[in-house]
C-alpha cells in the first residue's frame, strides 16, 4: 500500500521536526521545511496532503495556498496558525483550504483532518 505524501511547510523548525517525527511515525511519508521556496520543489512532486503555516517568512500563506492549487488542484491543503483570525480562516477555506488548525496543533486532531483529506483526494 502506498504511503500517504504529506508536506509540512511550517517556519519553527522545532514544530517541523516534531511533526515530521510524529506523521512518519504513524506511516506518513512526510517532508518537512520551512519556507515556500524549499517547499516549491516538493510541491511539484504532488503531496497528497500540505500542511501549511499563513505566516511565512518569503511568502504569505494564502499566496503559496493559491499557488499549490494552480500547480495542483487535487493537493489537499491543511492551514496552520498561532492564532485564530477569522479573515485568514474563511480566506483560506475560500482559496481551497480543507481545513484550519490553531497551534499549538493536536497530533490526533491533525491525523484525523489528514485521513480526512485523503479521502477527500480519492483514499490513496
Amino acid at each position: 500500500m502506498k504511503k500517504t505524501k504529506i508536506l509540512i511547510i511550517e517556519d519553527e523548525l522545532e514544530l517541523v521536526s516534531a511533526l515530521t517525527e510524529r506523521l512518519t511515525i504513524r506511516g506518513y511519508d512526510t517532508h518537512g521545511v520551512t519556507n515556500f521556496t524549499d517547499g516549491l520543489k516538493f510541491i511539484k512532486e504532488s503531496p497528497d496532503v500540505v500542511i501549511l503555516d499563513i505566516g511565512l517568512p518569503d511568502m504569505d500563506g494564502l499566496e503559496v495556498l493559491k499557488k499549490i492549487k494552480e500547480i495542483n488542484p487535487s493537493i489537499q491543503v491543511i492551514m496552520l496558525s498561532g492564532y485564530g483570525d477569522d479573515e485568514k480562516v474563511s480566506k483560506s477555506l475560500s482559496y481551497g483550504a480543507l481545513d484550519y488548525l490553531i497551534k499549538p496543533v493536536d497530533i490526533e486532531e491533525l491525523v484525523s483532518k489528514i485521513e480526512t483529506a485523503k479521502l477527500k483526494k480519492g483514499g490513496r
